[in-house]
């Protein structure tokens, strides 16, 4: 029985939904909890009551291992109560038994959004609103607040990299970006276009009549490959580089190589070309 909106029962056919779709908006805690479990009955309340003071800045989703087996085992919950801190469709903590009310409000306030999880919500908003100068403001201020947020780092760079003359620094905001946070996917693949658009340009046809009367110039097939690149023309690009890689895998230190690889990191690796390149590449590399 739900006694607030965002206190809730939650099983198979709606944890998706409730838990995993739902924590890219709001942190969810989940307990995982059975009726024959005394000590699930003595943190139950506790948890309720911390979560209800924060007005619903946290969600707390009740899942009953009993009725709910699958999602149980999917987070190994065997021994309970267990309780899942969520945000952005993972989850980021947890504890396991009862604990104290002490632990669990510091579990519970770890997720609340910071000054600088406000601020990089604002900036975003007006970025998506056009207004980028007071954007790039306030993703600065929640950069200050916290240098290594990964939602103010990649939320700066994509309007610095606007221009052409913010590139360097957009490139550099990117490489912050920490391992676990959940935009480190997205940063990885705008670093790779950027790198893109620094290395190429020019006139295709220019560089490609030059690469033709200079077959054997690795230095002219380079060029041309990172121009296709940059131009968008993947296909053509991929087969350019790779033809570097083949004949000179080290070729200005694996060069065509790590061109190759951004090209992958912009289409995803799901891509039919990603798929064939590496093969042929990791051919190359390694025959």
């Amino acid at each position: 029985m739900e006694t607030a909106p965002f206190i809730l029962d939650v099983g198979e056919a709606d944890f998706d939904r409730q838990v995993v779709e739902r924590s890219h908006e709001v942190p969810v805690v989940v307990d995982f909890w059975a009726p024959w479990c005394g000590p699930c009955r003595s943190l139950a309340p506790l948890l309720e009551r911390v979560v209800a003071e924060q007005g619903g800045a946290v969600v707390l989703a009740r899942v009953n291992v009993d009725e709910a087996p699958s999602v149980a085992a999917r987070y190994d919950a065997r021994s309970i109560p267990l309780v899942l801190a969520f945000r952005n469709g993972k989850p980021v903590a947890e504890f396991l038994g009862a604990q104290p009310e002490l632990v669990v409000r510091r579990f519970v306030e770890a997720l609340l959004p910071t000054e600088a999880d406000r601020l990089a919500a604002e900036a975003e908003a007006l970025r998506e609103r056009g207004h980028l100068r007071a954007a790039e403001e306030r993703f600065r201020q929640a950069l200050e607040a916290d240098p290594m947020h990964g939602g103010a780092l990649l939320g700066l760079a994509r309007i610095l990299a606007e221009d052409e003359a913010g590139v360097s620094e957009a490139l550099a905001l990117l490489e912050r970006v920490p391992a676990s946070a959940p935009e480190l996917k997205e940063a990885e693949r705008l670093a790779a276009e950027l790198r893109m658009r620094a290395g190429g340009g020019g006139d295709l046809e220019a560089l490609r009549r030059a690469a033709a009367e200079r077959p054997d110039d690795l230095r002219r097939k380079l060029e041309l490959g990172r121009a296709l690149a940059a131009a968008g023309r993947h296909p053509e690009a991929l087969e350019t580089l790779l033809e570097v890689v083949e004949r000179d895998p080290g070729y200005e230190d694996g060069a065509a190589r790590r061109a190759m690889l951004d090209v992958f990191e912009v289409l995803g690796p799901e891509h039919e070309l990603s798929r064939e390149y590496r093969r042929r590449l990791a051919d190359a590399l390694y025959r």
